[in-house]
């Protein structure tokens, strides 16, 4: 009979039968007997890490001014993000939403590093290049350019006294890395 059942429930429904009662009653034990001692941490639990203090923004030295990042886009959006970015990061930042909102920036305040987008109503980006380029208090200006067209990416790289390009969006740890390595090269 014993072996007529064993076929009936198969091979592993029987051992399935007897695994789970046995479980229930070491749960019933260990409950049991965790009701009267006072829970220790073992050596294998893991405990919790206290919390990371949030990194100090780099002080400035004492006889140097934070760089100056001019950001131009024509998308609120993308010159907020940037802003933000860039004055969280410990940069003085001024802004624009065209090329000739820019020169006239440019005009009024040294900027160590320009940030601009390229397609831009008045004033593109192309036009913006060309102008700093072309003006003799500019002409040594970095500039990045910011892009989300891929056909504008390929344009650009004929566009002489780029120092990067970065297409929307764009990774924010790798444009301050750019920011910061041509800013100090401009103060430096």
């Amino acid at each position: 009979m014993f072996a007529d059942l064993q076929d009936a429930l198969g091979n592993y429904l029987l051992p399935f039968l007897i695994a789970v009662p046995l479980a229930i009653v070491v749960i019933l034990i260990s409950v049991r007997k965790g009701d009267d001692r006072v829970e220790r941490p073992s050596r294998l639990d893991p405990q919790p890490l206290p919390p990371a203090p949030a990194p100090a923004p780099a002080p400035a030295p004492a006889n140097k001014a934070p760089a100056a990042v001019l950001v131009v886009d024509d998308s609120t959006v993308a010159r907020t993000k940037l802003v933000k970015l860039f004055n969280e990061a410990g940069y003085l930042v001024a802004s624009a939403k065209d090329g000739n909102e820019a020169l006239e920036v440019l005009g009024r305040q040294k900027v160590d590093v320009l940030i601009t987008d390229l397609e831009m109503p008045n004033k593109d980006g192309f036009e913006l290049i060309a102008d700093v380029k072309g003006s003799l208090a500019t002409e040594d200006l970095p500039i990045i350019a910011i892009t989300g067209h891929e056909e504008l990416q390929t344009r650009v790289h004929e566009v002489q006294g780029l120092f990067g390009i970065f297409k929307k969006p764009w990774n924010d740890r790798e444009l301050l890395k750019r920011v910061e390595a041509l800013a100090s090269l401009r103060k430096g």
